[in-house]
């Protein structure tokens, strides 16, 4: 078996013990109802599981092509790792997470969501801050709203009140 093979047949056992790992904590969280606060994990490890499945069975039908080492030295060098992307996402995900409670669910999602897409907009593309700024609202109000509504959860609303 080439290392290819192998190494895509670790990640779908990986994947699969995950979320078979996960499904076993979650069958231990109580119910109270059909929809409730286990629904969520119930249904990502149930993907995460599928996934698993899924890359198993694909790496035992994966064949590698034969690989031009020519092709392979020009990709590597056309697309060089971008890391101060990855550590702007990191510092985001600090800053959310610390100011989550004071500040509350509602704005500090807005203004990671908008942050970050600011910060993952490729450097050549122009920054569409109207669009950014509607994602951004319309997506932390749908969530907010599904968690208090549809799952009866409450999130942070900070000095909001709402």
């Amino acid at each position: 078996m080439d290392t290819y093979k192998r190494k895509e047949l670790l990640v779908g056992a990986l994947m699969l013990g995950a979320g078979l790992f996960y499904l076993f904590l979650t069958i231990n969280l109580p119910r109270k109802g059909f929809i409730d606060a286990s629904t969520v994990p119930y249904v990502l490890s149930v993907g995460l599981c599928l996934l698993g499945a899924l890359q198993l069975l694909t790496a035992t039908k994966a064949t590698q092509l034969p690989a031009d080492p020519d092709a392979d030295a020009d990709s590597s060098a056309a697309t060089p790792p971008d890391y101060p992307t990855v550590f702007k996402t990191l510092g985001l995900i600090a800053v959310y997470v610390a100011l989550l409670q004071k500040v509350g669910f509602p704005i500090m999602t807005v203004l990671y969501l908008y942050a970050q897409f600011i910060v993952i907009t490729p450097r050549e593309q122009k920054v569409n801050h109207i669009t950014y700024i509607i994602i951004a609202v319309v997506t932390s109000a749908l969530i907010f709203f599904t968690f208090r509504q549809g799952f009866d959860l409450m999130l942070p609303t900070g000095f909001l009140k709402i």
